[in-house]
């Protein structure tokens, strides 16, 4: 038997659904995952304990079809629009203001840098077209920009920035490729021109980004139905 594994993860849990290839449900397993919430507007979470719960539903929804012995054909990913900070080697680089360890995650739902969309906004830059006219602070831009300003040593030690899908895609192949959905949506990445917008980019703050954060924010950006790894 030849199945699919779809996995979504929400704001509070993984859940994993293991699919015929002609899209019946065959098994699902749902894991809850931690969320901290240290100060008002600050919502974080971890994408170590993220992964494992991912992990254990994957395993308990094919638990479920161990008789059948399935063969797996591709895994698909979904998740929030939230920022994971690794730094170069993978591992997790603390946003909490103070560096409570593993808490690598600014989620969707967090509202810390109001004040540098608004000043994004305020610009009123071309890219923002793309976007809906306006950033919102569940952005990837201005939680960058909160991150430089307020975890300097983060900002500078930080070697993946990532949007929580493409780091699952990552943790999962290896491949450090973006989701051209997620990088457009949320980090106003010009898919119509096939890149960034550097004036955007140094106008807000980021310029440093614009030759080496942005090939760690994107190297570059996949097709929703490009596979990244085989075998």
């Amino acid at each position: 038997m030849e199945v699919v594994i779809g996995i979504d993860v929400g704001t509070g849990s993984a859940r994993a659904g293991v699919f015929s290839l002609t899209g019946q449900k065959l098994a699902s397993c749902v894991t809850a995952t931690q969320t901290w919430r240290p100060e008002t507007d600050f919502v974080q979470q971890s994408s170590s304990d993220i992964w494992e719960a991912i992990c254990t539903s994957v395993r308990g929804a094919m638990h479920q079809l161990s008789e059948k012995q399935p063969v797996v054909r591709g895994i698909g990913f979904d998740a929030t629009c939230s920022l994971v900070v690794l730094d170069p080697d993978g591992n997790p680089l603390s946003v909490d203001p103070q560096g409570a360890p593993e808490q690598d995650i600014i989620l969707w739902a967090d509202h810390r840098a109001m004040k540098e969309a608004e000043e994004i906004n305020a610009g009123q830059y071309d890219v923002l077209r793309y976007v809906g006219g306006t950033i919102s602070p569940e952005m990837e831009t201005p939680k960058l920009l909160w991150i430089k300003r307020n975890l300097p040593e983060i900002y500078t030690r930080a070697g993946y920035f990532f949007d929580l899908p493409d780091f699952l895609t990552w943790r999962a192949t290896g491949s450090d490729s973006r989701s051209c959905c997620s990088t457009v949506c949320k980090w106003t990445y010009l898919a119509h021109k096939n890149g960034w917008d550097p004036a955007y980019f140094k106008a807000i703050g980021l310029g440093d980004l614009v030759e080496e954060a942005i090939a760690a924010s994107g190297r570059w950006c996949a097709p929703w139905e490009e596979p990244l790894a085989t075998g």
